[in-house]
């Protein structure tokens, strides 16, 4: 981590637009500062340099080195002060929780019937929009100020608060439990990415079902369903069920449509479950139905009534953006996809300080593949090494295992023989150390080991021999997962056809969408998949999979 980014204020004044800078000036003409202010002259030095430099706000002289880090604290304060009244930080939840502090204010000041009156506002916005939490918080105050017998309010005022109390501690008991075992899972699946093997897919369903709490869906409210949807979704995804991934981060999808209100005050949940469905109709090969929910978020996103905060807009940059590339990956049109790189590269650095290195990372891994598939190898190499050579990274350990893989058949490709066998073992021992050897990844790095062997009149008969060993494995429970990070049976048939991997995944992409629309494969759903809330994909579920829509 650079130096500019563990600075907090530096970082957050840099953050700043420029309507935000202008409002932070306004908001200190009106609490009476001059502008010999030490906060103010510190925020106008820190707003024109490039990179946090200590020494040169030091050097200004106008606060003393052991001072400078009260100041800068001062100075942080107000500025969230300020953003805190900006128009476009404004949200329910925070006027909620404004509505909170003021009846705080009037309680503490004897006030009380003006205090209740205000609470019992804010609790009715705060139920009718799904903020049970700060509803819960509300009526603690409701009954502290109920219990000193100074309102003389209704006889069964007390009951009704008791019982409101504790309807709202189930729901967000319930909410609790469903949330961490959401997180717990997603957690799971960044450390390790898809179970491998029988085994996990046992431990894993047992740790799911341990932690579910027991519910009933007629009961849950809008915070409720959307956790037990992610719970469902984030297991789904562990255990490679993609069906069940598209049921639920569709039902996630549609919950927000069903209720348009939580769009605004949610946007971060909604842009998420956009994310997924893609995901899941990616895993699929549902192009037409990803084509056109990705065309939905775009549309969405662009929409004036649609919140732009900086949060935002880098997870719309990161999702339309990762998904433009899958796109391009599902069609075989990979040189179509080279204009996404210059515009990835210059949104990685317009939202640096927003997008953790694993996103960034993933980005790498996709203009990596990119390049493959057009036969820049070297570039493509350029991209892989930003990944493997990054000792720090906390990311999925699938992906780093594929970038190395991707990394010896690149060498390979460029002809980078040389440093092949190095190479190799380096990765083997990287595969060994992190437990995560799919028979795939075996059948390779044994392949590319005896390539040195391997008289090049003899090449394309192992390239058929090894392409009917891998063939096997794309049905496959658990190994089939490894062609989601690396298409080796498309290289595979390149080198067989001696074309291009592009022209190859091309043709594939254009037989699959000639089938015949009486075809009812799995991977045939465009015919099945309806974009309307009301569906619940009962029938196409049980005729495809047997498990119940819960």
């Amino acid at each position: 981590m650079t130096k500019e980014q563990k600075d907090n204020l530096f970082v957050l004044i840099k953050s700043l637009s420029k309507s935000e800078k202008r409002q932070f000036k306004l908001y200190v003409g009106r609490i009476g500062v001059n502008e010999d202010s030490k906060f103010l002259l510190l925020f106008t030095v820190l707003q024109k340099l490039k990179t946090y430099d200590e020494a040169a706000v030091l050097k200004h002289g106008f606060v003393k080195k052991e001072q400078l880090s009260n100041l800068k604290a001062h100075l942080y304060k107000q500025i969230l002060i300020s953003l805190r009244l900006n128009p476009s930080h404004q949200n329910i939840r925070i006027q909620i929780r404004e509505q909170l502090d003021f009846a705080t204010i009037l309680y503490h000041k004897g006030l009380y019937t003006q205090s209740l009156k205000i609470l019992d506002k804010a609790k009715s916005l705060a139920i009718s929009n799904e903020e049970k939490n700060i509803a819960y918080e509300i009526i603690e105050l409701e009954k502290v100020i109920e219990g000193q017998y100074i309102t003389r309010s209704m006889s069964n005022r007390a009951d009704k608060l008791t019982v409101q109390a504790q309807e709202l501690s189930q729901h967000n008991l319930l909410a609790s439990k469903l949330s961490n075992l959401s997180l717990q899972l997603y957690g799971e699946f960044l450390k390790t990415g898809f179970v491998k093997q029988a085994s996990e897919h046992e431990k894993i369903t047992k740790y799911f079902n341990d932690r579910l709490p027991v519910y009933k869906i007629a009961e849950l409210g809008f915070r409720e369903k959307l956790w037990l949807y992610k719970s469902y979704l984030w297991y789904s995804f562990l255990i490679q069920d993609f069906l069940g991934c598209y049921k639920y981060s569709k039902k996630w999808v549609d919950l927000f449509h069903e209720h348009p209100g939580m769009i605004k005050l949610n946007p971060v949940f909604f842009l998420n479950g956009y994310q997924n469905l893609l995901e899941a109709l990616f895993f699929v090969k549902q192009h037409e139905k990803f084509k056109e929910i990705l065309g939905s978020l775009i549309g969405i996103t662009d929409e004036d009534g649609f919140p732009k905060d900086d949060n935002v807009q880098s997870l719309t940059f990161l999702y339309v953006g990762s998904n433009k590339f899958n796109a391009h990956f599902m069609e075989g049109t990979f040189k179509e996809g080279l204009p996404l790189i210059p515009e990835t590269l210059e949104g990685i650095r317009k939202h640096k300080t927003r997008i953790d290195e694993h996103h960034v990372m993933v980005f790498y891994y996709k203009i990596a593949s990119l390049y493959f598939g057009i036969g820049e190898h070297q570039k493509c190499i350029d991209f892989l090494d930003k990944i493997i050579s990054n000792k720090s990274l906390q990311m999925r350990e699938d992906l780093l295992c594929f970038s190395r893989i991707l990394n010896l058949v690149a060498h390979y490709e460029a002809g980078l023989d040389y440093n092949l066998e190095a190479l190799i073992k380096s990765t083997y021992k990287f595969l060994i150390k992190m437990e995560d050897l799919y028979l795939v990844q075996k059948e390779m790095i044994k392949f590319l080991r005896n390539l040195g062997e391997i008289y090049p009149n003899e090449l394309r008969s192992e390239f058929i021999k090894l392409h009917k060993k891998l063939k096997i494995y794309e049905d496959h429970p658990y190994e089939s997962r490894a062609f989601l990070y690396l298409d080796v049976i498309s290289w595979l048939e390149s080198k067989i056809e001696n074309k291009s991997v592009d022209r190859i995944i091309k043709t594939k992409f254009q037989k699959i969408y000639g089938l015949s629309k009486s075809d009812n494969s799995v991977f045939n759903l465009k015919n099945n998949l309806n974009w309307e809330p009301k569906d619940d994909l009962t029938e196409f579920y049980n005729k495809h999979q047997n498990f119940n829509v819960k």
